[in-house]
């Protein structure tokens, strides 16, 4: 396969745009009939097999326009670059192809630029000689002189690209890798003889020889700062996601009270992420007379008026009972933040859970389910906070308050989760009511935030109140969460 279109749309799988085998096939027959000659013909080409969404063509221009802003695979760059390149390349003085046979006439500017950096980045440390000014020079002797003094930023480019495959640049993983990639890279292009070479150079009896050093010194310089501009494009094709990517499974697995306050909304979007996974997971519904696994019996009682001929077709079905859940969140300090995105993940789940009724307490339990259906779940979230994590916890209060409020509407085809440490402050627990909704209910699901080796100590009464709940689960990140309404989706198909 052309590795060309081969690393371009590993590059788009890692901008999660979605690209089978079969669309990586069509690309390459489309890259066959095309050809490379044309950049925007070849864009809009690809733009028809590879993205499908919206969101997947706006990703496929931004990665399209990234991944060959550099060179087209043939080594030249794409005409609007040449037009501005061509304009840098006179600035640079000789940097082009359109420049001066030895390229000597470099604007002070430029010259004085490439000085300070070679202070900074040379492997050697050399001391400032005075401007030789333009005249003859001789011939460079290494691969990579030749290269640099032949003005051609399209042989140049092309070496780079070699170079990057070589030291497999694309396996770049974080930004603090730049460095170490670029020097791999320079050194692959053959930087160590060409530093020999102007090492050699500086001590040559002739002025056209000292002459060449001053200018493969200025051109390793330029060359230098184009490598990391490569690295840089390379990381942000094939690292940057990754990254984000790490961050989030990162966030996944940490405990959601020691999350800082500033990675609240990127953990928002992941809420938003796995509730629409489950979503997609648990709200198919088959359909009965459309598809399915057919019913023998009754097709063929019901053909029986056709004398045998089937013409009507009955297919078994399963239908999806939707839960209907009840969700009382503790949201007293020490467990804000389990509420939080407890409550934001089953809001999330509309489609599949339409039936959610939300409560929250710290002493006095009230419902806040019209607050949320009037309010953005964000908004929503703060007030309840706001309004209702203030005074000291008391779960038997709490549940003599859902009895006295709900208990005539619980019924076998309800779920009850309930998110607390169950740290009742020494007070009464009346898990008696906790009975009785373990009696009425489907399940009773009770999520402890706390570690289980701190059940059962102190004030907590997980003892008590676990008699009486189905299912007891530790809860205290969102891969927990995600794996815990993921059971109930699935029991409740």
């Amino acid at each position: 396969m052309d590795r060309t279109i081969s690393n371009f749309i590993r590059a788009l799988r890692n901008a999660e745009v979605r690209v089978s085998t079969a669309e990586t096939l069509d690309a390459v027959s489309t890259v066959e009939l095309v050809g490379y000659r044309d950049r925007a013909h070849l864009k809009r080409s690809l733009a028809l097999v590879l993205p499908k969404t919206a969101d997947e063509k706006e990703t496929f221009d931004a990665c399209f326009d990234q991944f060959f802003s550099f060179q087209d695979v043939r080594g030249e760059t794409s005409q609007g670059d040449a037009d501005g390149e061509a304009e840098s390349d006179q600035q640079e003085g000789g940097e082009g192809e359109g420049s001066s046979a030895g390229g000597e006439q470099r604007p002070r500017q430029r010259g004085g630029k490439s000085k300070r950096k070679s202070k900074q980045n040379n492997l050697f440390q050399e001391e400032e000689e005075p401007d030789l000014g333009p005249g003859p020079i001789t011939d460079p002797n290494s691969s990579l002189g030749k290269l640099l003094m032949a003005n051609s930023r399209v042989e140049l480019s092309m070496a780079m690209a070699a170079a990057g495959e070589a030291t497999q640049v694309r396996e770049i993983k974080i930004f603090t890798q730049k460095g170490l990639y670029a020097r791999r890279i320079m050194d692959e292009m053959g930087l160590p003889d060409l530093n020999q070479e102007i090492s050699d150079l500086r001590q040559a009896p002739t002025v056209p020889a000292r002459r060449l050093g001053q200018q493969l010194r200025q051109r390793r310089d330029f060359l230098r700062e184009q490598v990391r501009d490569y690295v840089e494009q390379q990381f942000l094709l094939n690292a940057d996601v990754s990254g984000k990517r790490l961050r989030e499974e990162l966030l996944r697995k940490v405990k959601l009270s020691n999350v800082e306050h500033r990675n609240f909304r990127l953990i928002q979007e992941i809420v938003y992420k796995m509730a629409k996974k489950l979503s997609t997971l648990h709200s198919r519904r088959k359909k009965v007379f459309k598809r399915g696994q057919l019913n023998i019996s009754r097709t063929l009682r019901k053909n029986m008026s056709y004398d045998g001929n089937i013409f009507d077709l009955y297919w078994k079905s399963v239908k999806i009972d939707r839960p209907k859940v009840f969700a009382i969140c503790d949201v007293s300090g020490s467990v804000a933040n389990y509420a939080r995105f407890m409550l934001m993940f089953l809001y999330s789940l509309d489609e599949v859970m339409p039936k959610v009724r939300s409560f929250a307490f710290s002493s006095d339990l009230a419902e806040v389910t019209e607050l949320f259906n009037r309010n953005k779940i964000e908004d929503a979230i703060a007030k309840t906070l706001h309004d209702y994590s203030g005074g000291s916890t008391d779960y038997g209060q709490a549940l003599l308050d859902f009895k006295k409020l709900c208990m005539d509407d619980v019924d076998n085809r309800t779920t009850i989760i309930i998110l607390g440490d169950a740290r009742n402050n020494f007070g009464e627990a009346h898990a008696d009511v906790l009975k009785e909704l373990y009696d009425r209910s489907k399940r009773v699901i009770w999520l402890n935030p706390e570690a289980r080796l701190a059940w059962n100590t102190g004030d907590s009464e997980m003892r008590k109140y676990g008699a009486y709940s189905h299912q007891v689960e530790e809860c205290n990140s969102l891969m927990h969460l995600e794996r815990v309404v993921s059971n109930l989706l699935r029991q409740a198909s």
